[in-house]
């Protein structure tokens, strides 16, 4: 067969399972809104869940998952991006960073339920912590932290190194090049790696169960203290997230409408992600666009 045939056939080819594989993710999608939105409304996004009753909402759940990102965020960004620093800027290529990395794709490819059994282990029962939004949010920082190191690293490398040539043969120290000129430079795909993960965090239930817990106690949102028992804000509370809620309705059926709840829960859980991933492109495109300037 001529070369050119065989090119063609292999284009084809191609062609013909990415279209298979993008058709198969659009009718998983268009199914989970199709079957949830109906059952979206105010009402549902801001009334709270019912044990035994129908017509409940998911105002906390979806509370939680948001509140529960922004301290995971707090958390993990600063240590994958300073883990990002050293591999990239200042980590001699030998074993040592050979074994780092390794150990970081190994974390990586962890399965999400070992992590949270872990977490149960050392910061529910070990460290006291009970189930609470810390110790979700400190097994999730595990959970995100190769990914958003692998990311920080890869945006910090695509910065070119003639300008950091530049920066130390005008006499600036290596510490200088690499917060004037480097991280400047990464900082579109450094926003678009913490707002990608960030979604996966907020659609991440395995890991939660153990930690986080699967219930959500009466809370005040007028009460702003976050040492008091009963304040949205208090990340030492137990809090079910939206994605554990979707499971444990599934699971338990306790509610009359518990296939409404979990159809609508799983519409706005997938509506948030999509608009996680369109926020992503969105703020590095417009950054990218101020520093391009």
């Amino acid at each position: 067969m001529r070369p050119e045939k065989t090119d063609k056939l292999a284009t084809m080819l191609i062609l013909l399972l990415a279209g298979i594989t993008g058709l198969a993710v659009l009718a998983f999608l268009a199914y989970l809104l199709v079957t949830g939105l109906p059952h979206v409304s105010w009402h549902f996004l801001l009334s709270p869940a019912k044990a035994f009753q129908s017509g409940g909402g998911i105002r906390d759940q979806l509370f939680n998952s948001l509140y529960l990102v922004v301290l995971t965020m707090l958390v993990s960004v600063p240590l994958a991006l300073c883990a990002a620093i050293y591999l990239s800027e200042y980590a001699v290529q030998n074993r040592l960073t050979a074994a780092i990395r390794l150990a970081v794709e190994v974390l990586g490819s962890l399965p999400s339920v070992v992590i949270g059994l872990f977490g149960y282990l050392v910061f529910v029962l070990q460290f006291g912590l009970d189930f609470s939004l810390l110790a979700g949010a400190l097994v999730l920082t595990i959970l995100n932290l190769p990914i958003l190191t692998r990311s920080f690293e890869d945006a910090l490398q695509q910065v070119p190194t003639l300008q950091r040539q530049a920066g130390l043969g005008l006499g600036m120290s290596k510490w200088r090049v690499t917060t004037k000129i480097v991280l400047p430079g990464a900082l579109p795909g450094i926003i678009t790696g913490m707002i990608l993960s960030a979604g996966r965090v907020f659609g991440e239930a395995a890991a939660l169960i153990y930690t986080a817990g699967q219930s959500t106690p009466a809370v005040d949102y007028g009460n702003w203290n976050p040492f008091s028992p009963t304040s949205f804000l208090n990340p030492l509370r137990p809090a079910e997230t939206l994605a554990v809620h979707i499971w444990k309705v599934n699971s338990e059926g306790l509610v009359p409408d518990a296939r409404a709840v979990s159809n609508g829960a799983a519409a706005v859980l997938i509506i948030t992600i999509l608009l996680f991933n369109l926020l992503a492109r969105l703020i590095g495109y417009l950054v990218k666009r101020r520093f391009a300037k």
